[in-house]
């Protein structure tokens, strides 16, 4: 089992150990007996998948035969749970991150269920920031205090703490050092709203192949922003791809 987090977009990704790492844990899993069933899960705004599910076949598809199942999110049209039983990986894609979460929280158990019998799950951008038990959405301002750039916010203006996917034990922000959104992340610890948060480049991705919270590597071009509270303070470690 591996939860892989990755700090952008599937376009953002030019590491190819990413998908790499994630093609041997589903194929470790599937045992080789048969293509691997693997749910893709986009949200889908006026046929926009139809456009962006390439980006996310693709690298699979040139890797390992497999069956993908995609799973499409929309305005109150969440994913039905049955979507994760059966399958040998979950891939949760980018894009609007509150969309994502109100998609996916109906099926949060089918989730961790999957992931704790060995599924391994493949987050990009949004499909990152929704694994924790407390996901940051979205919101840019700390008691009226922009701590980040608007553009980050999701439309939201206070930072946004919500229930997650409840897969890893501390929350997750991503484009941290291309959208400047580790400020963000340190903002949410400094203010009690998280106690632990980990900041993601692109073309980066965290590895939990263990799902221990100390058992962290790191594949990629960038870095992984390690942020831990005290009090009103944080402090923040780095940490990088071998």
């Amino acid at each position: 089992m591996s939860i892989i987090l990755v700090g952008g977009g599937p376009d953002t990704v030019t590491t190819p150990g990413i998908f790499d790492r994630f093609v041997h844990d589903v194929r470790h899993r599937a045992g080789g007996a048969r293509a691997p069933r693997i749910a893709v899960v986009l949200f889908d705004r006026d046929g926009s998948s139809e456009y962006s599910l390439p980006a996310y076949l693709d690298p699979l598809q040139s890797r390992i035969p497999c069956r993908p199942m995609p799973v499409l999110l929309g305005r109150n049209a969440p994913a039905d749970q049955a979507s994760f039983t059966g399958v040998d990986g979950i891939i949760v894609g980018g894009g609007p991150t509150p969309e994502y979460l109100a998609g996916l929280t109906g099926s949060g158990p089918a989730i961790r269920a999957a992931t704790a019998d060995g599924v391994p799950y493949l987050g990009f951008s949004a499909g990152a920031m929704v694994a924790p038990g407390r996901a940051l959405v979205g919101g840019y301002r700390v008691r009226g205090i922009a701590v980040c750039s608007e553009e980050c916010s999701e439309g939201l203006e206070e930072l946004d703490v919500r229930e997650g996917l409840g897969l890893v034990p501390f929350a997750v922000d991503v484009h941290a050092a291309q959208a400047g959104t580790l400020s963000r992340a340190v903002a949410a610890v400094a203010e009690g709203l998280v106690d632990r948060a980990v900041a993601i480049d692109e073309n980066t991705a965290l590895v939990l192949p263990h799902a221990e919270l100390e058992d962290l590597e790191v594949i990629g071009a960038g870095n992984c922003w390690s942020i831990r509270g005290s009090g009103r303070k944080a402090t923040v470690a780095v940490l990088s791809a071998p």
